[in-house]
């Protein structure tokens, strides 16, 4: 499966075109526009402000359906702005107009949902396995980074066990919530994020 790419700015997190699934809504309605006819559905790795909050408004542009895992639903439900960190950014928690929940297992636009928490209860990572690419949200990032655990709902011994389960699967090109994706060996990056993590 191909993955396009499409950069967040600063904080905002990285967007990822597959087919015709837009993983996350960080990025601004103008730089998913042109792609707008072919968008059907959007899949958000966690409820944090900078993944969401232009969900509303690129589900409105290109009628596409929106899904999240079920236990960061109530986040997004109830508006809890101290768990989808809007506060930091001067905001509250947006409207998202979610269809439905996915589960670990599911499967959405030929990706599998692997259900990663520890930096949210219902972070979750997307894993194509075809071509050996896995979508990682905030779980693990290039180079030895994982996501934060000391926001409200993470949990340091959750995220210690989803980078062993992830460090099962024989990822090659990883693509990361933040920053730049690896094009090959994504398996070494969770790797070193299994062992610095086991540092703390």
């Amino acid at each position: 499966m191909q993955v396009r790419w499409i950069p967040g700015e600063g904080y905002w997190a990285n967007s990822y075109l597959c087919g015709d699934v837009l993983v996350d809504a960080g990025v601004t309605p103008m730089q998913v526009e042109a792609f707008a006819s072919q968008i059907t559905t959007i899949v958000l790795t966690h409820c944090h402000y900078d993944h969401i909050a232009h969900a509303h408004h690129i589900a409105y542009m290109c009628e596409a359906e929106v899904f999240i895992h079920e236990a960061d639903e109530p986040a997004l439900s109830q508006g809890r702005t101290e768990v989808t960190l809007s506060a930091l950014f001067g905001e509250r928690t947006p409207a998202v107009p979610l269809t439905g929940t996915l589960e670990d297992g599911d499967t959405i636009g030929g990706l599998k949902v692997i259900h990663t928490p520890g930096h949210t209860p219902g972070s979750i990572c997307l894993w194509d396995s075809e071509d050996e690419n896995l979508i990682s949200g905030d779980t693990v990032f290039a180079d030895g980074g994982a996501g934060r655990t000391d926001f409200p709902g993470g949990s340091q011994e959750a995220l210690v066990q989803s980078l062993e389960r992830l460090a099962g699967y024989d990822v090659q090109k990883l693509w990361p919530g933040h920053g730049m994706p690896v094009t090959e060996k994504g398996f070494r990056h969770i790797e070193a994020a299994r062992r610095m993590i086991g540092y703390y």
